[in-house]
């Protein structure tokens, strides 16, 4: 209900094994940040996002495909060499391809496909951090704790001091019934 939606490109080399890599909601945060330090030194990688205001303006699965396009461009864009990259194939998580040549969506693709699990792990955090420098600007809603989802404690806050306008999602229900 709070924050844009992030999505994260990685390129793993052909050598790169990484053991633990899987669903980023799978993991623990201290093993998040472990994997995270590890791709974000090995491989190239790069992240994008739809804000708050995107979000409301194009609804949120097409903000997600946007951040997904996004974050491709920005890996294209400023990629360190650290991989070759020849022929490739945009992998990603879901049912659905962002607008990207060469693409291929996997369902549940985070838990099978060693790119897209890295890609989940880097968004994650990157997401995560975003939370815990909002916390600290607007400690009242405890956005360290619930990180922006829909908690019992987040909705409380809502309800006591209302939305942050660029903060909150103002077309999810919650948010705008407490804005009224």
């Amino acid at each position: 209900m709070a924050g844009g939606v992030l999505a994260a490109a990685v390129i793993l080399p052909i050598e790169f094994e990484l053991p633990g890599l899987t669903d980023s909601k799978k993991l623990s945060a201290i093993k998040r940040e472990i994997l995270y330090q590890q791709i974000t030194q090995s491989c190239d990688w790069a992240v994008g996002e739809a804000n708050c205001t995107e979000i409301d303006q194009i609804n949120i699965l097409q903000a997600t495909l946007l951040a997904m396009r996004r974050a491709i461009l920005n890996l294209q864009s400023s990629r360190t060499e650290k991989t070759t990259v020849t022929n490739y194939e945009v992998l990603v998580d879901g049912n659905r391809c962002p607008d990207v040549e060469n693409c291929r969506a996997i369902i549940k693709g985070d838990m099978t496909e060693p790119a897209i699990s890295a890609a989940s792990i880097i968004a994650k955090v990157t997401r995560d951090r975003q939370m815990m420098e909002l916390d600290t600007l607007y400690p009242q809603y405890d956005f360290a704790k619930h990180k922006g989802y829909g908690t019992k404690v987040h909705m409380r806050a809502l309800a006591e001091y209302g939305p942050i306008v660029g903060v909150h999602r103002y077309s999810f229900a919650p948010v705008r019934r407490a804005s009224r």
